[in-house]
């Protein structure tokens, strides 16, 4: 079965042909950075007219250079939710469309379930069960997965994103849209030692996450600290506050993780999603599994930020175990993933 994949949550397009038995035959992404960039954040507006210009040349292509025509494809799946709603529509249209012109199935698949089925692309894939992390500039999620479909949310951000306060923080040292890797990047040049930020709700139990008072923290070191300094000075302090706010949500992110996979009595954890491309987060985690016993499992770095590669893996799996939409199609801007229902095979 080969399933043609749309990505249109936000503000990045994605599409990709999986083939089941061939596994994952090309995709590609186009990124609105430079539309938003001015703007410092997503405009949704303008992510839903660049979705327009850009699906139909973007899957053209790709058919085109896999030799593939409309008669090749056995099903297509598109991205029905949690996302902006307007681009959600772009996509979902798009996609029931040419289901429906070339006679074939389709579905709408759960944007986080695409990041957490993500690393089923890779050669080396984990096996259930096992615990996701899901981290994004949208989610950071605790998950016990049984199988497709199977989960439960063990704990979740009750204000921003881990992604979303990288992304706030880097605005408040200036480095532009989107902060999240920049601030990374900065933050290899800072000091480990000369600030500590605290490590958010971790010091009660619980799995659940709470990032928004680091960027106030990472506000109120900036004021105190930057009274009359400039040039190297200054830059020296941007990288040193950066160093201390990656370590501070990579330790967080670690100390639920552990917490996590000891009460799951798990081996693997499976990590995705945007922030889950973060060196200094991966290491961190390959460290704490290793120490567990067990192994954390990733997806490639461009199989990290949004894609449609795990939205056709994901349609897929919906798709063989005949789940599929009627003639109509619908979006879900909010969905939480515990709604999913589990994989089921025909005919159970």
């Amino acid at each position: 079965m080969k399933v043609l994949g749309i990505e249109t949550s936000c503000d990045e397009t994605g599409v990709a042909v999986y083939d089941s038995r061939a596994g994952l035959l090309g995709h590609q992404v186009y990124s609105q950075i430079a539309l938003h960039a001015d703007y410092g954040g997503v405009v949704p507006e303008l992510a839903s007219r660049d979705h327009v210009r850009k699906l139909t040349p973007m899957v053209g292509q790709l058919l085109d250079e896999l030799a593939l025509t409309g008669a090749d494809i056995d099903g297509v799946a598109y991205t029905a939710g949690p996302g902006l709603a307007g681009a959600l529509l772009v996509g979902a249209a798009f996609g029931r469309s040419l289901a429906w012109g070339w006679g074939v199935p389709a579905i709408g698949v759960h944007h986080m379930e695409g990041h957490l089925l993500a690393p089923m692309l890779e050669p080396d894939q984990p096996a259930f069960p096992f615990v996701a992390l899901l981290v994004s500039g949208g989610h950071t999620q605790l998950v016990q997965v049984a199988g497709v479909g199977d989960y439960e949310l063990l704990g979740e951000s009750l204000d921003d994103a881990a992604g979303e306060a990288f992304d706030k923080t880097a605005k408040l040292l200036n480095l532009g849209y989107p902060g999240g890797p920049a601030l990374s990047a900065l933050a290899r040049d800072g000091d480990p030692d000369r600030f500590r930020f605290p490590r958010p709700m971790t010091d009660r139990p619980g799995l659940d996450f709470s990032f928004s008072g680091l960027k106030t923290f990472a506000l109120t070191t900036l004021q105190q600290e930057s009274e009359g300094l400039s040039g190297d000075d200054l830059q020296r302090l941007h990288a040193d506050i950066a160093r201390a706010f990656e370590d501070a949500v990579v330790d967080t992110l670690a100390i639920k993780c552990q917490r996590a996979v000891r009460q799951a009595d798990s081996r693997a954890l499976v990590m995705a999603g945007g922030v889950s491309a973060n060196r200094t987060l991966r290491a961190r985690v390959d460290q704490l599994m290793a120490e567990l016993g067990g192994r954390a499992y990733y997806p490639r770095a461009e199989l990290c930020t949004d894609n449609g590669a795990m939205i056709a893996y994901a349609g897929w799996q919906r798709l063989q175990a005949g789940q599929h939409e009627g003639p109509g199609f619908a979006i879900r801007p909010r969905w939480p993933m515990q709604e999913l229902v589990a994989e089921r095979p025909p005919n159970a």
